[in-house]
Parts: C-alpha cells; sequence; structure tokens
C-alpha cells in the first residue's frame, strides 16, 4: 500500500460517516490525484483556477471539483462549467459573476458563504454581522443561478488549541443562526466547511461537515509550482 492510499485510509477512518474528505490537491500532480481517484476518492479542492482547470482537462468527468482559494470575479467563466461548489464567497459582487456566468451554461452552481473568524486579516470572507446583513437585504433572491448550501471558514493558523475551538463555534453559530433565520425551510443549506489537516479533528467535535485535508494526505506542498 502506498503512503497517499494509507494516508487517505487513515484519514477516512478518523472521521464519521456524515463527514466529507476534501482531498486538497493544489500544488500536486495529476498522478498523486490519479492514485487517490483509484481508490475512491472523488472530492477534490483547489485554489487556483488555471491549476484546477488544467487538471480536470486530463482526470475523469466524474470528479467533484471544489474551488476553495480566493476566487476573482474575472476568473470564474474558466470554471463555472464544471465546478461542483465554491467555497469561497466572500462577497456580493462575486455571487453576481458566478449567477451570470452559471446561466451562461445552463447551470445552478453550489457555493458556501466564507465567514471571516480568523486573526489574520490576509484571510477573506465575510465579515459575520456584515454577512447578516447582506442576507437580511434579499438581494439573494436575484441570483437564481446560485444556491448557498452553507457557511466556510479558515481557522487562524495557530496551535492554541482553546483559540481554535473560540473560531469553530463562532462559526457554528454563525451557520445555525443563519440557517434558522434564512434557509429554515431550505434543507440543502446543510455544509459547514471548515477544519484542515492541523486542526480538522477539533473542527469535527464543532460540527464541520467537511475537511480540507491537504498536507496529511498528499505531503507538503510544492511552492515552486506557479500558476
Amino acid at each position: 500500500m502506498s503512503q497517499l492510499t494509507q494516508a487517505i485510509k487513515e484519514v477516512n477512518a478518523t472521521l464519521p460517516s456524515n463527514v466529507l474528505l476534501l482531498a486538497v490537491s493544489k500544488t500536486h500532480p495529476v498522478e498523486m490525484l490519479q492514485e487517490a481517484y483509484a481508490i475512491g476518492q472523488r472530492d477534490f479542492g483547489e485554489n487556483k483556477v488555471q491549476e484546477m482547470t488544467e487538471k480536470a482537462s486530463v482526470l475523469p468527468t466524474d470528479i467533484r471539483w471544489h474551488m476553495i482559494g480566493h476566487l476573482q470575479t474575472n476568473k470564474v467563466k474558466y470554471i463555472a462549467p464544471f465546478v461542483s461548489l465554491i467555497h469561497s464567497v466572500d462577497s456580493p459582487k462575486l455571487l453576481s459573476v458566478i449567477d451570470k456566468e452559471a446561466k451562461k451554461v445552463g447551470r445552478v452552481i453550489d457555493c458556501l458563504l466564507q465567514v471571516h473568524v480568523a486573526e489574520e486579516l490576509s484571510k477573506f470572507g465575510f465579515a459575520p454581522d456584515d454577512l447578516k446583513m447582506f442576507l437580511s437585504s434579499g438581494q439573494l433572491a436575484q441570483f437564481p443561478n446560485v444556491r448557498i448550501r452553507g457557511v466556510m471558514a479558515m481557522a487562524t493558523n495557530t496551535d492554541d488549541v482553546e483559540q481554535l475551538k473560540s473560531e469553530f463555534e463562532l462559526t457554528r453559530t454563525l451557520f445555525e443562526n443563519i440557517k434558522n433565520e434564512f434557509f429554515k425551510q431550505d434543507d440543502s443549506f446543510s455544509l459547514l466547511s471548515m477544519g484542515m489537516s492541523n486542526d480538522y479533528k477539533i473542527a469535527v467535535e464543532y460540527g464541520a461537515n467537511i475537511v480540507r485535508i491537504g498536507s496529511l494526505i498528499f505531503g507538503q506542498r510544492d511552492y515552486s509550482v506557479k500558476n
């Protein structure tokens, strides 16, 4: 059994049955994705549009591609025909563009609303109050080709377990509040994407049902890859 295969099996063994393992494959070669695919992995996460489109063009068509990185509005058109879930919706403007490009290709694109809960200012996402204000405005009704499936958050890059717990708890509470206030009759609003290789077990304790795992599966990223 290869190291990659063993790693996927080991991570899956730690996850409850309702939690999706999203293999974060950014910067890793197609051959590694093929190996993961061969043992049943179907959900892969990328953070660069060019890399995602290049991989999607040569890999099996039943792969579910997740955009997890910051998405520029002028790049949406390249992934609109095939992306499975966009985790990183961080502005009304981006939602508007996703809706427009989805309409062009006859799709309704599933999206998560990214909320900013981390200490790092470099991370993207709606501030919690701004997100509630946006949802209260009713603007979402203008985007029929977008389906909001839930919330995504990136925690602070820290070893402080209490801080991680606090940020995950804040995200879960926000998710539940939004669900009850704006999506109560919508069963499809059910996804909470949080937790990465170093903190996913804590995230699962706080309700995550999608965890984004990269280095634990594929090893450390190759930062020399340019997109």
